[in-house]
């Protein structure tokens, strides 16, 4: 699989590359591991925060929720929105939502999702809990209306309260240890091995590259993790922390990238802790920031690359905060890509239809406005041009119809927010020098390459090659 660029990066002039290790050093079945996250989140409601039982019979739908959606809290809805931060589809509870309702709520305004109204769903460890959302406020509509039966009288709490509950939940799984523990116990289901990523690590190496993992995941389950996915495929080294210069775990990100925090000293062999001061130019250590790593190292931030998978706290965080290059890995969007080529035809039509529609406008515009001629004659010709814009409209309904089946069937694709890039597409082009859909995806790639992003085409540059082919 290819790597897209954005901005230009010079791999040979990169002297630290910097891993992520969930999602990005170490694939998962997201599939699999969302579903299990969904259970334990719900158990986690039901033991602790007294969610009704009746819950723990709900079945997870991996499909309904796609990386990128804004959950609304206060209202219980699900938005996908545009680059512009424009609701451009937005379902209540697992019902979607009329568009004329949906104006009426968001009034074509663009929603600024750092109020705390709103909660990002930017990374695959977040599906379980859109999901889960959704299905609970549909829950509590039920409920509302049910007078008798099983979803009468939940007592579900109102829809903000809901989505503070699940995201605590879902932190306090990933924290405590509950969900690590059946993933380690069970690696061969959860765990994704990719032989190639460990043979792009020791090619880095051989090219004089330094390499750093920091990861948010605690050093025990890295290491057990690290272990099966890493050190089987060495074939220069002995185990995997001889990859690493630097190796940082509990990071804390994104607060690693934007807040000064001191370094504790694990050990390898126990995986202790102590207080450490001074250089941590090498070694293995817990929390910190970025900036002491950099300085103890002697480069410059635009000598080190980060990769990660989530979108702000590995990409957006680190180009505010500081000036390293950014790599996002996006798993999502290899099944995506296969879509778009299969999907090729269709597209194509449609975009033929949408082009003769052009025409047909431009053709009515030059005779509402054209001073010629008789304005009854006028008027006629662009009756007539606009019933033939009506079914061109019905074929492109269909076409459109059929090209949704290769998609997501409640969301349609991660990038495309209808005609315009989705708000995360944005992100991914504003903020991310590169992405991929695996780190592996770098191997087909010499450590020495000059990325360069393809010349976006502006409206006016369109045109004029336009004018230019007649």
């Amino acid at each position: 699989m290819s790597v897209f660029v954005n901005r230009i990066l010079n791999l040979k002039k990169i002297k630290v590359i910097g891993f992520d290790m969930d999602y990005t050093l170490v694939g998962y079945h997201t599939r699999e591991l969302e579903k299990l996250t969904y259970k334990l989140v719900i158990d986690k409601l039901v033991r602790e925060k007294d969610y009704p039982e009746r819950i723990k019979k709900l079945r997870f739908n991996f499909d309904r929720v796609i990386v990128g959606l804004v959950i609304d809290k206060r209202n219980g809805n699900l938005l996908k929105l545009s680059r512009y931060s424009k609701v451009k589809l937005s379902y209540h509870g697992l019902k979607p939502i009329s568009y004329k309702e949906q104006n009426r709520l968001y009034q074509e305004v663009a929603i600024d999702i750092r109020l705390p109204d709103f909660q990002s769903l930017d990374t695959s460890f977040s599906i379980s809990s859109g999901v889960l959302y959704s299905q609970l406020v549909q829950l509590k509509e039920d409920s509302l209306k049910s007078r008798t039966g099983r979803d009468a009288n939940l007592n579900l709490p109102d829809f903000y309260q809901m989505a503070e509950d699940i995201k605590w939940a879902l932190d306090t799984v990933h924290r405590d240890g509950s969900l690590k523990s059946i993933i380690r116990n069970n690696f061969d289901r959860y765990v994704v091995l990719d032989p190639k990523v460990v043979m792009l690590l020791e090619r880095y190496l051989d090219y004089g590259k330094k390499l750093m993992l920091i990861t948010n995941s605690d050093y025990n389950y890295s290491n057990a993790l690290l272990n099966y996915a890493i050190n089987p495929y060495l074939k220069k080294h002995k185990r995997w922390q001889e990859l690493f210069q630097i190796v940082i775990t509990l990071a804390n990100k994104p607060n690693f990238f934007t807040e000064r925090s001191s370094f504790l000293r694990v050990d390898e062999k126990t995986g202790l802790m102590s207080n450490h001061f001074g250089s941590v130019s090498k070694g293995i250590y817990q929390g910190g920031w970025f900036k002491k790593v950099q300085e103890d190292l002697g480069v410059q931030g635009s000598e080190i690359l980060y990769i990660g998978d989530h979108i702000y706290g590995d990409v957006v965080s680190i180009k505010k905060s500081c000036n390293w290059r950014t790599a996002l890995v996006l798993g999502d969007l290899e099944k995506e890509i296969a879509n778009i080529r299969n999907s090729r035809e269709v597209q194509e039509e449609v975009n033929r239809l949408m082009e003769k529609k052009s025409e047909l406008e431009a053709e009515i515009n030059r005779y509402d406005i054209s001073p010629v001629g008789n304005r009854g004659e006028r008027r006629k010709i662009i009756t007539s041009l606009f019933e033939r814009i009506d079914r061109i409209n019905a074929e492109i309904s269909e076409k459109l119809v059929a090209l949704k089946k290769y998609f997501n069937p409640y969301w349609g694709e991660i990038l495309r927010a209808g005609l315009e890039e989705s708000r995360f597409a944005d992100q991914v082009e504003r903020y991310a020098c590169l992405y991929m859909t695996r780190v592996s995806d770098l191997y087909d790639y010499s450590p020495k390459t000059y990325f360069r992003p393809l010349k976006r085409l502006l409206p006016h540059e369109i045109e004029a090659f336009r004018d230019g082919e007649k």
